[in-house]
């Protein structure tokens, strides 16, 4: 630590603030962010404070910290920064993450900050060209991470609309009713569709097309499991893939990350993920609700070797479909709505296999899958791989934060090794 570096409290630093009540009949729609105390949750037409600002949670969920650019709208459920007294507002972000929130919990059901205690908390205070150093460093990571975010968004978004196009809305099948060239395929391609449609238990499919079972379409439908007495207290091993984990593809919260013992992963008869299995929440929601939760692993993301437990699916395609096509039938609106259906009027809201098993699926001649499959899986890779390099990112933004801001790694001399 640098003789310059200043030892205190964090109320000198910044000044938290309560804040405020907004109850949801109040909101109006607008493009002002409304801040909870797990981030965004909203959008009202009112201003509450002038950005750049920090809000952390007060209640309910807490220790997590947000730096919004923008004006915004802080909830009563946030502390958010009243003050920075001089100070870099994103170097104050940073700071806050290496806080330890929980010596201000009241330990109670739903945990709350105590601002005062908060305030009282020990930090160190760079000087202001110093933190600005160290908040250009590690928001220079932040940013790239949440530029692949929306590149994913996007490359997401362009392959669900060609699946969108293809095989739900059967924009090429229509066009040729309509005497039309087929927009953006060419001849090859364009020849693969039929030019008729005709009734079908989905309601219109292209002639010719098949809509059968997805029992008839899969190689392997398995959950896995976990050892006797649950994975509580295992800090290492192979990590294992729980229904709170399926979200998208590409999407992944390490810090909901559970393991199992070597041992018992290489004891395991099922449950192994494999590179672009299609992984579904099998049950866990809430009473008399299911709502379904589709997601694809591959090309080492979220991790090399990994296993699922008991509340998720594994799902592998026969040689009738591609794991891409999978993936987006499993997602789209008509899945969904039947998996809801079917995981809802149970006892304990899920799915079981046979109602799995018994899921309607379109099927195309496979010429067409492959056509779709050769636009679909280009993106998908570029968007694994986005995936990876930002769990690469934050490893390195979590490693150097708290040597940034204890004064043992400096900006400067990062700087300088760099230049020479």
């Amino acid at each position: 630590m640098a003789n310059e570096w200043e030892g205190i409290p964090l109320g000198d630093l910044i000044t938290l603030q309560r804040g405020f009540d907004l109850p949801s009949q109040d909101r109006k729609p607008g493009k002002v962010p409304i801040v909870s105390s797990s981030g965004i949750s909203d959008y009202h037409s009112e201003v509450g404070v002038k950005g750049p600002g920090v809000v952390t949670g007060r209640y309910g969920t807490i220790g997590q910290v947000f730096l919004i650019k923008e004006d915004y709208w802080p909830l009563n459920t946030t502390l958010w920064v009243k003050d920075f007294h001089g100070n870099d507002p994103q170097f104050a972000s940073y700071l806050l993450r290496t806080v330890d929130f929980r010596s201000c919990s009241d330990k109670s059901s739903v945990p709350g900050v105590n601002r005062n205690d908060l305030h009282q908390i020990p930090v160190l205070r760079p000087p202001l060209a110093e933190q600005k150093g160290i908040a250009a460093m590690l928001g220079a990571l932040d940013d790239k991470i949440e530029l692949n975010r929306r590149m994913n968004a996007t490359l997401e978004a362009m392959a669900r609309a060609l699946f969108q196009s293809w095989f739900v809305d059967f924009d090429p099948v229509r066009a040729k009713l309509d005497g039309r060239q087929p927009p953006g395929l060419d001849s090859a391609t364009a020849a693969l569709f039929p030019e008729h449609l005709e009734d079908s238990s989905i309601g219109k499919k292209p002639i010719g097309w098949e809509v059968t079972a997805l029992d008839n379409l899969l190689a392997i439908l398995e959950t896995g499991g976990r050892p006797k007495g649950g994975v509580s207290g295992i800090a290492s091993g192979i990590p294992s893939i729980g229904a709170e984990s399926i979200v998208s593809v590409g999407i992944f919260d390490f810090g909901k990350t559970k393991f199992v013992p070597v041992e018992f992963y290489q004891g395991m008869k099922r449950g192994h993920v494999n590179s672009h299995d299609v992984l579904l929440y099998k049950d866990g929601g809430r009473p008399g609700e299911y709502e379904p939760h589709v997601s694809m692993f591959g090309d080492g993301f979220p991790f090399e070797k990994c296993c699922i437990n008991e509340h998720v699916y594994r799902l592998r395609a026969n040689e009738r479909l591609s794991q891409e096509y999978l993936y987006f039938w499993m997602t789209s609106d008509f899945a969904f709505a039947e998996m809801r259906i079917k995981g809802t009027g149970v006892a304990i809201p899920g799915l079981n296999s046979t109602a799995v098993r018994s899921l309607a699926v379109l099927v195309p001649p496979r010429p067409v899958i492959d056509a779709f499959t050769q636009q679909a899986a280009p993106l998908i890779t570029r968007l694994l791989a986005n995936a990876k390099q930002s769990r690469t990112l934050a490893t390195l933004r979590n490693t150097l934060l708290p040597k940034l801001l204890s004064g043992e790694i400096r900006t400067m001399n990062v700087r300088n090794n760099q230049m020479q």
